[in-house]
C-alpha cells in the first residue's frame, strides 16, 4: 500500500475529514473532529534520511500495538504520539495491504467507540451500508 492508496482508504471511512493542524506536510484524518490517523513523508513531514517512505500513525490497542511491532519491522512506536496507544506504520511495501487496512479499520473503530452513542450510531450506520 502506498500513500495514495492509504489516503484514499482513510478518506473512505464514514464522516472522515482531512485536516492540517500541524502544517501542510502532515495530513490528519479525523472522524467527528477526533484524530484516528496521520500520514506524512518520513518523520511526519521531515523525510527519513535518504529514504522517502511515508509514515502513518494509527491508534491501536496497547497489547496489539506491541505484537504488531514484534511481527513487522516497519511498525514502530507512534512517532510524536503516546507510544502505548499509537503505532507508526512505515509504508515501505513490507506489510500486506490487507493488514494495513485492518490496522486502519481498528484505529477508526477505537476512536468511534469512545464517542457518544448518538455519534457512534450515525457512523456505524454508514459502516453497515459499505
Amino acid at each position: 500500500m502506498d500513500h495514495l492508496q492509504a489516503k484514499k482508504y482513510l478518506l473512505a471511512k464514514p464522516e472522515t475529514l482531512l485536516d492540517y493542524p500541524f502544517g501542510e506536510e502532515v495530513m490528519v484524518f479525523k472522524v467527528k473532529n477526533k484524530m484516528f490517523a496521520t500520514l506524512a513523508l518520513g518523520k511526519m513531514g521531515k523525510g527519513d534520511g535518504e529514504r522517502n517512505d511515508w509514515w502513518m500513525n494509527l491508534k491501536c490497542d496497547p497489547d496489539e500495538a506491541v505484537m504488531l511491532r514484534d511481527i513487522f519491522p516497519s511498525v514502530i512506536p507512534g512517532y510524536h504520539m503516546n507510544k502505548a496507544l499509537w503505532n507508526t506504520i512505515i509504508l515501505d511495501g513490507s506489510i500486506p495491504q490487507g493488514e494495513i487496512e485492518r490496522m486502519i479499520d481498528n484505529s477508526f473503530l477505537l476512536v468511534v467507540n469512545k464517542m457518544t452513542k448518538k455519534d457512534q450510531q450515525s457512523i456505524l450506520l454508514h459502516l453497515d451500508n459499505q
